[in-house]
């Protein structure tokens, strides 16, 4: 089994506004057009992320050009969940936003709780209608209902992100439970985002790893929402 084609948007990646990462979105979209990418995701981390941007960054995205080198740059973000139906963005900025993705990440405000009340608080957050992706579901410091999850993203068409760095950079521990969501997105269907979670522009579009495992599990291509620039913009309801 082999996909048609290569990916040709990326939905995760990081600028230097989330401060810890390299590259410039100037960069990035330069380095996106080399590879031959048609969209990329300016998913910065939300403000509670220690070193994180202040909200007004997200708000002040309006001034981002929908096009750099010639590749499409979604205006978004990789909010922190905080709790029930709670992102770390104010509900009148997320509502301007292209894309937004949200995970649970250390030491922003929502500590795990165990796995039944980590589960009610993810799928709470499936419900919120700008919550297009959920960023690496599979990282093990928040354990999750897997199939609750992947059934509420039948439900509701939110993606669940296969995040390529997950299987051999962060998270640790992350690569059984993505092979677990990844057999379960293949059985009942659910949608699925491919990211790189580049935090330097070398690293966008790469994502040999999860390619791997999505193959190897039998996810069908055309359950990769990020297939191609309007694969993505269909699945986000936007405008080429």
């Amino acid at each position: 089994m082999s996909y048609p084609d290569r990916l040709k948007a990326d939905l995760h990646i990081h600028t230097i506004a989330s401060g810890h990462a390299y590259s410039t979105i100037g960069e990035i979209a330069q380095e996106a057009a080399r590879k031959g990418l048609e969209l990329v995701g300016m998913t910065d981390h939300g403000p509670a992320l220690p070193g994180g941007p202040h909200p007004y960054h997200f708000s002040a995205l309006r001034f981002m050009p929908e096009y750099l080198h010639g590749v499409r740059v979604l205006r978004g973000i990789e909010a922190n969940i905080l709790d029930v139906g709670r992102l770390d963005l104010d509900e009148n900025i997320l509502k301007r936003l292209d894309l937004v993705m949200a995970g649970f990440h250390e030491d922003c405000g929502y500590q795990s709780r165990g796995v039944e009340v980590d589960t009610r608080v993810l799928l709470s957050i499936m419900e919120h209608p700008k919550v297009k992706v959920i960023s690496h579901p599979g990282n093990p410091n928040f354990p999750v209902d897997y199939r609750a999850m992947v059934q509420k993203s039948v439900e509701t068409g939110t993606a669940l992100e296969i995040n390529n760095s997950s299987f051999f950079i962060s998270r640790k521990g992350s690569a059984g439970n993505c092979r677990e969501i990844i057999r379960l997105c293949a059985e009942l269907g659910a949608p699925v985002t491919v990211g790189s979670d580049a935090h330097i522009a070398q690293g966008i579009g790469e994502f040999d790893s999860a390619i791997k495992e999505l193959l190897d599990g039998g996810v069908r291509w055309e359950q990769i929402v990020n297939r191609t620039c309007e694969t993505t913009l269909k699945f986000l309801g936007l405008a080429r």
